[in-house]
């Protein structure tokens, strides 16, 4: 599944996020448990699609948990949006033309801010 290869590629070509996943027994593409952040990771991405018009507070209480008690570097949600488009351009490369690579880009942009706004 796409959403298992997102969070396993951040993990392999960014190893100091594994810092925040060293509960995980396996990091592997096949660990459920890689699988199932991954998953949690695309339905707050599909929930902030179906609430364009709130993405600030959609995400409010995942910038809260990641701020306040996981603690998680706010730059790993930059890292994470790039990972998410080299997996979007390898899965659908005839549909990931240089006009959804922007939009999704920026769109991804604005989800790494509403994340990032705990931390002020």
């Amino acid at each position: 599944m796409p959403w298992t290869q997102i969070l396993f590629r951040m993990l392999e070509v960014f190893p100091q996020t594994k810092t925040y996943f060293s509960h995980y027994a396996d990091l592997s593409v096949k660990s459920a448990q890689v699988h199932t952040h991954g998953k949690k990771i695309i339905d707050a991405i599909t929930s902030a699609v179906n609430h364009i018009d709130d993405i600030t507070g959609t995400l409010s209480s995942l910038s809260t948990l990641h701020a306040n008690t996981l603690r998680v570097d706010p730059a790993n949600f930059k890292l994470l949006s790039h990972t998410i488009l080299v997996v979007l351009a390898l899965y659908f490369p005839a549909d990931f033309t240089p006009e959804v690579h922007l939009a999704c880009d920026k769109f991804l942009a604005r989800v790494s801010h509403v994340l990032a706004e705990k931390y002020r």
